[in-house]
């Protein structure tokens, strides 16, 4: 994917929390594939895709996720090797399938992570318990968008539709367009107080160029972080809806 050079002053450096582990399951996942048989080679190309367009929104990334670039372009050069150039000392088992080391890493971190997310459950249930002689409180359901929970790698992947169905600018185009993050801001409040709710696809209409959208997505994750907005799904890897968040 070619570069694209963001002014400073557009620039937006935001936390991610997920790891390159979290970015291999979820493409795992999205892809509907057997994760003790990765097609590493899709996988692999699909992974620097993402890299590829954190490194284009400035997103901190971490040394991580460039280690795990590294390890599945050696586990698909190697996977691309005849027999016969097998390297030396290698055992067997793992001449065979290069990828179960990696597989073995998928399995137990997402182990961990069912865990973990087994124990908040627990927690927040925790929560509602009362001991005897209070009076019981009964949570009401929290207004507005109520759905599946939107991560960055969600974000990233509607970016990065977006960003494909765009034409071939010229750079001409490119060099003349001026765009700020705080006027895109400015823009997508003012598109939510007229729809109060749009699918993600919908904001991105009409956009001629990939810097437009860029400031566009990166003013999206600042009201996000900011908690002026929603995002959600109506199911797993299904289109975004974009809300403004409720007062």
């Amino acid at each position: 994917m070619a570069t694209l050079s963001i002014p400073e002053e557009h620039k937006l450096l935001l936390e991610v929390f997920e790891g390159p582990l979290d970015l291999l399951l979820y493409l795992i996942k999205k892809n509907e594939v057997d994760i003790y048989n990765i097609p590493i080679s899709t996988i692999a190309d699909q992974y620097m895709e993402y890299l590829d367009l954190m490194r284009m929104l400035d997103l901190n990334i971490a040394g991580e996720f460039l280690v795990m670039a590294a390890t599945l372009m050696l586990i698909k050069s190697r996977m691309l090797l005849p027999p016969d150039q097998r390297p030396e000392g290698v055992e067997e088992a793992e001449e065979e399938d290069p990828r179960w080391e990696l597989v073995r890493q998928l399995i137990e971190y997402r182990k961990f992570k069912e865990a973990a997310s087994f124990l908040q459950d627990r927690e927040m249930l925790q929560e509602n318990v009362f001991a005897q002689g209070f009076t019981d409180v009964e949570a009401a359901a929290e207004p507005g968008l109520h759905i599946e929970e939107v991560g960055i790698f969600d974000l990233i992947s509607a970016l990065n539709s977006a960003m494909k169905r765009l034409p071939t600018e010229s750079l001409a185009t490119i060099f003349a367009t001026t765009l700020s993050v705080s006027d895109k801001i400015e823009s997508i409040m003012t598109m939510l107080r007229d729809k109060k709710q749009l699918s993600f696809s919908a904001l991105f209409e009409g956009m001629a160029t990939r810097q437009e959208i860029v400031c566009s997505f990166l003013a999206l994750l600042e009201l996000i972080r900011l908690k002026q907005l929603r995002v959600a799904q109506d199911q797993q890897f299904g289109d975004i809806s974009v809300a403004l968040a409720e007062q």
